[in-house]
């Protein structure tokens, strides 16, 4: 018998998938793995969605629901992987709390937790982050009201009825039973992520003289070599934040639970290479809120867009001149350039004449600072070696950069409502257009914090099994304090997602500065689709 499918916004290039259960949307997710429709960027499977990213210029949301809908999803899926013995030290910040919300006391969680067998569904959220089903269905709690900032590496938890592991230090809103020792992400190995889907887990008790099995670790990587250190080229002299390596981001790693990461404005990135003669996506240097200098030990040529901090050139002979954003100049050898806080803007973007000769990461020189992939971010004595990228001439009369946003301004970002929308009541959707938004001090390349007078009212107070996160999500906890999620945001989340940001908007929702305030406009009316499956 046919079933139907709801297909639902996610932003400008991105759909949602609502299935039925885990077992179905990894059914579509092989279906389309095994025959992928013209168009089609990236797959992120989920509890029991699958988000469709595409491209608008050979592709449309109608064209890819018409084609899923004709894919016949009765004949199941089944995977096989590895079996993996995870010791774990019980003394999670939510041990109590969790094992008197199942009604057991703490020893009885910690003998059931051992005892059950944990199944990888899918991976998502961060980079070794593993979506694990239990053969206990009493494991089943729900997530924090609010997510906390930060979560250790290596911590157990559980979310719903999932369970995971954290991979790195991150936000989250999972309950945490306890710690391993084991690396869940390290990219010295064959297989970075220590779990993949199909693989089983057991959970063992150190307490109770449970130990670090080596042979369930992957063999080391023989052709991993340690980065190399240049001597000689560009001197950091001053970084009051760590500035980072960025270029347009690592597209296609989802499968491994890598987001594009990349730059947070985009168009200021391809101008600085553009102003240089640099192909449009080479690595330059993101610099967020200014504070930042470099000594040149030979003659450059230099570019900074985005955010307009202001420049001073001082040179070896002791003068002191300014320097030009949006256009070319150059240092000698001995000259030393100095950028200060930014009037207006959060991030300016410096490329080199020739590139930076940056180690990639997956592909690309982006630095994810939530998966913590890429090259390190770049502090005060660092050295900066010169590439050797081809280039071009250059047009020096660049068009002029468009205004950003200051501290105590309100910026207007257009917004796709949805996948979550029918999550809110009416009031909850009218609070999002119609209230300013102030950015909080706690927002970052992840995704920016955002506080309002009135929290967003929900109209559904259930748990939303985790699914995936475009680009501009506006997600919202329990709290009904909205996230807007920017470059490096995980892949899945487990909150509602109320609106996405419209791609147009996308480079200036990374450019709005802590203080400023938000207001949201939706420019097509909420749009479900519902299609008839093939049977």
């Amino acid at each position: 018998m046919a079933e139907r499918l709801r297909f639902l916004p996610a932003g400008s290039d991105a759909l949602l998938v609502e299935l039925d259960d885990l077992e179905t949307a990894l059914t579509l997710l092989d279906a389309l793995q095994a025959d992928r429709p013209d168009g089609v960027t990236e797959l992120i499977p989920a509890a029991r969605t699958l988000l469709v990213r595409f491209d608008v210029r050979l592709t449309n949301r109608l064209a890819l629901a018409d084609i899923i809908a004709r894919i016949d999803l009765s004949k199941r899926s089944s995977r096989h992987g590895e079996t993996f013995e995870i010791p774990v030290t019980y003394d999670g910040e939510d041990l109590n709390d969790v094992a008197e919300l199942l009604g057991w006391t703490v020893e009885e969680l910690t003998r059931r937790h051992t005892e059950a067998t944990y199944t990888v569904a899918f991976t998502g959220f961060a980079p070794g982050f593993a979506y694990m089903t239990s053969d206990d269905p009493a494991f089943d709690v729900p997530r924090r009201k609010s997510p906390r900032v930060r979560i250790p590496a290596g911590s157990v938890a559980l979310g719903g009825k999932f369970g995971g592991i954290y991979p790195t230090d991150s936000p989250g809103g999972w309950q945490l039973l306890g710690q391993t020792p084991l690396k869940m992400w390290d990219t010295s190995r064959v297989r970075a992520a220590l779990l993949a889907p199909g693989d089983r887990v057991r959970f063992r008790d150190i307490a109770k003289g449970a130990s670090v099995s080596v042979s369930a670790l992957p063999a080391a990587s023989e052709t991993s070599t340690p980065t190399s250190i240049e001597a000689n080229g560009i001197l950091v002299t001053r970084a009051d934040r760590p500035a980072l390596f960025q270029d347009l981001g690592r597209r296609g790693q989802a499968g491994q639970g890598v987001s594009e990461s990349g730059a947070l404005d985009r168009q200021s990135l391809i101008e600085a290479n553009l102003c240089v003669g640099n192909p449009r996506g080479a690595a330059v240097i993101e610099i967020a809120y200014g504070g930042f200098a470099i000594k040149a030990d030979r003659p450059v040529t230099l570019a900074i867009t985005g955010a307009p901090a202001p420049m001073t050139i001082h040179t070896a002979d002791g003068r002191s001149i300014g320097a030009p954003i949006g256009q070319p100049f150059a240092l000698d050898a001995g000259d030393e350039l100095t950028l200060e806080f930014p009037p207006e803007g959060t991030r300016s973007y410096m490329a080199l004449r020739g590139g930076f000769a940056v180690e990639k990461g997956l592909g690309s020189a982006a630095t994810d600072t939530l998966a913590k992939v890429g090259p390190s971010p770049i502090a005060a004595g660092d050295v900066l070696a010169p590439g050797a990228e081809a280039v071009t001439a250059v047009d020096p009369n660049s068009p002029k950069s468009t205004q950003l946003p200051k501290a105590g301004d309100t910026a207007t970002l257009d917004v796709v409502l949805g996948p979550r929308t029918d999550w809110f009541t009416d009031r909850g959707l009218t609070t999002l257009l119609t209230q300013e938004w102030q950015v909080t001090a706690e927002s970052s390349r992840v995704g920016v914090r955002l506080a309002g007078a009135e929290p967003l009212e929900r109209a559904d107070a259930s748990e939303l099994p985790s699914e995936g996160t475009p680009l501009g999500a506006i997600q919202v906890p329990h709290s009904g304090q909205p996230v807007l999620f920017l470059a490096d945001h995980p892949l899945t989340g487990g909150y509602p997602v109320i609106a996405v940001v419209a791609s147009h908007h996308l480079d200036l929702a990374g450019q709005i500065p802590i203080g400023a305030k938000i207001r949201f406009n939706a420019i097509a009316p909420f749009d479900p689709l519902l299609r008839d499956t093939a049977r």
